[in-house]
């Protein structure tokens, strides 16, 4: 897969992969079909694993000649070293979790460096529909609130404030809207954040 395949499948996953440098060792957790390793392997020349739950994306990373290991991301990264890769991505999944903090401190442990990517609570379609007494639904939360696989709901400056918690330094921020990058009110106006994120000196 090359770039211009990405940027017209996934255009967030083509700005996200700008950040990861060529021949660098990659764990992208929760990897679902495999896409955005399939293209850091064939274009960057980029090592890894994925780990996914779900059987169906499993069989697709398989059919793209994935490393994959089938895993609840919830049971944590324990088969992985300190250090273990330059980049550990997680990339629309850290929401779907229900231990979030302990998830992202392992994720901060095994990679160099982490980049972590979420649907924006505070863009203002959410906002305009709880506003409305409704939950949201929107191309970034497709979901009913009765059906949603999401069970954490974050802003950009929530997340922010728990990297810090956790001990991590926040390299880059950005909020993207259907893959471009939005710098006026992005907390506002991005349905997508996406953060760059290493450990902080102590």
């Amino acid at each position: 897969m090359n770039f211009a395949e990405l940027n017209q499948l996934r255009p967030d996953l083509a700005f996200i992969a700008d950040w990861i440098r060529p021949q660098s060792e990659v764990l992208d957790v929760g990897c679902g079909d495999g896409v955005m390793l399939d293209y850091l392997q064939t274009d960057k020349q980029c090592h890894g694993y994925g780990i996914e739950i779900a059987d169906d994306k499993v069989l697709a990373c398989a059919k793209r000649r994935i490393s994959v290991i089938q895993q609840d991301m919830e049971n944590g990264l324990q088969m992985f070293g300190d250090n273990s890769f330059d980049t550990v991505l997680c990339l629309s999944s850290l929401q779907m979790m229900k231990h979030v903090e302990p998830l992202l401190r392992d994720i901060a442990r095994v990679g160099r460096e982490a980049i972590v990517s979420f649907p924006n609570f505070g863009y203002w379609p959410h906002r305009t529909a709880l506003l409305r007494g409704k939950m949201p639904v929107s191309k970034s939360l497709p979901y009913q609130w009765y059906d949603t696989p999401n069970v954490r709901c974050a802003t950009i400056y929530d997340f922010s404030d728990l990297a810090h918690e956790v001990g991590l330094e926040v390299m880059e921020c950005v909020a993207l809207h259907e893959g471009k990058p939005v710098h006026v009110l992005p907390n506002w106006r991005g349905s997508l954040a996406v953060f760059r994120l290493r450990k902080r000196d102590a």
